[in-house]
């Protein structure tokens, strides 16, 4: 994971882990019967009911059979976001990584190039995002969506507004936005489901029934998956043709810059005069921001540009954001190279 993360934690990058607020929540659990609801359960149905017209009666059994997961809590306070990026890369930018998007590029190119066309995507992003979430759908996760959700969202008090918002989303989905039924669903810890690992807030709002069969299924259907992932990336202001990211070179008396997320907010002939050389030729006027990072020889710089920040709208970190960018150009040199072609 996604995340990822999410944005599936494809949208979220998890917070630092609170010790104290989580023992708190261990006590509470404890404490109750098993019988017991989970805490502002009531409340809960009562507002999807009323939003929805669904049997009060039927939600309760649903989040009746819900478990608190010690396992859950634990997991989301370990993100792998936490690491240097010369630690993430590693983990996603293996031979086998690559290799295995190339395959997928290929055994797929005519449904990607159709997708990617339609949405104005270039396909090999399609195929990072897949890569970085899930190894292409073979680790799409084996959490309950509903234990997900119910622990992260009602157990978990640093981010309880978010996932309980997921969770009352995902009881609100009508079936034909799932894959199947609420308590049979599974996804990552998180509650993110599918290839490309969607929230229910993203289901709602950027998943497509891209083959016609009148369900939105992204475990089963490649065209629904793939076409869902370029969805999300236009949706949130993909430039076709456009830059991801070029490297940069500050000099010595480069100006310290105050980046605090990954909107482009200068433009390049504005970052060379404050010191940042790009490596290749670059557009003076293209709007941009600089990314820092610590790669194996020392730190790097990035320049960054409109279709980087969308890949942060998957997921947050910037690091997630790279390791798609360069996954996505590792795949689509192998993809494209006469070598390839001719295996």
């Amino acid at each position: 994971m996604t995340a990822a993360t999410f944005h599936s934690l494809r949208a979220l990058r998890p917070i630092c882990f609170r010790p104290c607020l989580l023992l708190a929540a261990l006590a509470l659990s404890a404490a109750m019967p098993a019988w017991a609801d989970h805490p502002g359960q009531a409340k809960l149905v009562q507002e999807v009911a009323k939003d929805t017209g669904k049997d009060p009666a039927q939600l309760n059994a649903l989040l009746d059979g819900a478990k608190m997961q010690q396992s859950i809590l634990n997991a989301i306070s370990r993100p792998a976001e936490a690491k240097p990026w010369s630690d993430y890369r590693q983990i996603f930018l293996t031979p086998q990584r690559i290799d295995a998007g190339i395959d997928f590029y290929r055994a797929h190119r005519a449904l990607l190039e159709k997708i990617g066309a339609e949405y104005g995507v270039a396909p090999q992003y399609i195929v990072a995002i897949l890569g970085v979430e899930t190894f292409y759908g073979r680790n799409t996760g084996k959490y309950k969506v509903l234990d997900a959700l119910v622990t992260l969202g009602l157990y978990y008090p640093p981010r309880a507004a978010f996932f309980r918002d997921q969770l009352k989303t995902l009881l609100e989905l009508p079936d034909s936005q799932l894959a199947g039924p609420v308590d049979t669903l599974t996804g990552s810890y998180a509650g993110a489901q599918g290839w490309g690992q969607f929230m229910p807030g993203s289901i709602r709002d950027f998943a497509v029934d891209e083959d016609g069969d009148g369900r939105i299924d992204l475990q089963n259907s490649l065209p629904d998956i793939l076409a869902s992932v370029a969805n999300y990336f236009a949706k949130h202001g993909w430039v076709s043709g456009g830059m991801v990211a070029a490297r940069a070179q500050p000099d010595g008396a480069a100006k310290q810059l105050d980046v605090k997320d990954s909107t482009p907010q200068w433009t390049i002939e504005q970052l060379e005069a404050w010191g940042y050389a790009p490596i290749q030729h670059l557009d003076p006027g293209a709007s941009s921001s600089v990314q820092k990072f610590q790669g194996l020889n020392g730190p790097e710089y990035w320049f960054t540009f409109q279709n980087f920040y969308v890949i942060t709208r998957y997921n947050r970190s910037p690091m997630y954001a790279m390791a798609v960018s360069q996954l996505a150009d590792a795949i689509a040199a192998g993809a494209n190279s006469p070598e390839q072609a001719t295996q």
